[in-house]
């Protein structure tokens, strides 16, 4: 029997992947998988066609991102073959950009760790929010958010109620926004800034940016395994 005339049912699909059989229905209407002619009696004809696609999904959202698959598969269907690849490509281009930025966010947060705290790294000392957030390149939202999350915690003017930012707390700030540009969520970052207080090391630091590495390594590896899918399946047919 050819891969043409293999008849699969939307059941079988959904049990392979783990997913209702009305998943299977919205992967078809939603043009994740490729078009089924009905039976007389209304039903869809599914084949091998459909498994292989349904798993090269799969693949591409583990690798590339849920959103991101969905519009390769539907550019595929759709015959363009030139966007779909496009896609791809932008997905592999972000993930060379985030080794690039981790590499030099770890080069610049060594440097940053290992600084004392100097009244003349900033500006001058006992500065005020604003400053702060103009200093480093933020808003001043972002650096009450950081205060919520227990990352940057400035002392209080006890005459006027207003926080005072010292050395330490620009840099911390510094190492916050750095991290954050690398996409590390504030509970990832509070055990780095807390090591570095206990200990006045950066261990917890390097800690952090060899779990992102290992991350990135993971999703390129997912990225390798959906290309080979991919591939098969759009020369495949």
């Amino acid at each position: 029997m050819s891969g043409a005339d293999e008849r699969v049912r939307p059941v079988d699909l959904a049990r392979m992947v783990g997913v209702s059989t009305q998943q299977i229905r919205n992967y078809l209407d939603s043009g994740v998988l490729p078009q089924a002619p009905r039976t007389p009696a209304g039903y869809r004809k599914l084949d091998a066609r459909h498994r292989r696609a349904l798993l090269a999904y799969r693949a591409a959202g583990q690798g590339y991102g849920w959103i991101q698959a969905r519009e390769i598969m539907q550019a595929v269907h759709d015959g363009d073959l030139p966007l779909a690849l496009s896609l791809i490509d932008a997905c592999h281009a972000s993930l060379h950009e985030q080794r690039a930025s981790l590499k030099a966010t770890g080069e610049a947060l060594e440097a940053v760790a290992e600084e004392a705290p100097d009244p003349a790294a900033a500006p001058r000392p006992g500065l005020r929010i604003g400053e702060v957030a103009a200093y480093l390149g933020v808003r001043t939202s972002a650096l009450r958010v950081w205060e919520s999350a227990g990352l940057v915690i400035p002392k209080r003017d006890p005459a006027t109620g207003y926080r005072t930012y010292g050395p330490a707390d620009v840099r911390d700030a510094r190492m916050v926004r750095m991290l954050r540009q690398s996409r590390y969520p504030l509970p990832q970052i509070r055990p780095v800034l807390d090591g570095l207080r206990r200990t006045g090391s950066s261990d917890a630091l390097r800690a952090a940016i060899t779990r992102r590495r290992e991350a990135l390594t993971h999703q390129a590896t997912a990225m390798l395994e959906a290309s080979a899918l991919l591939h098969a399946y759009i020369t495949d047919g």
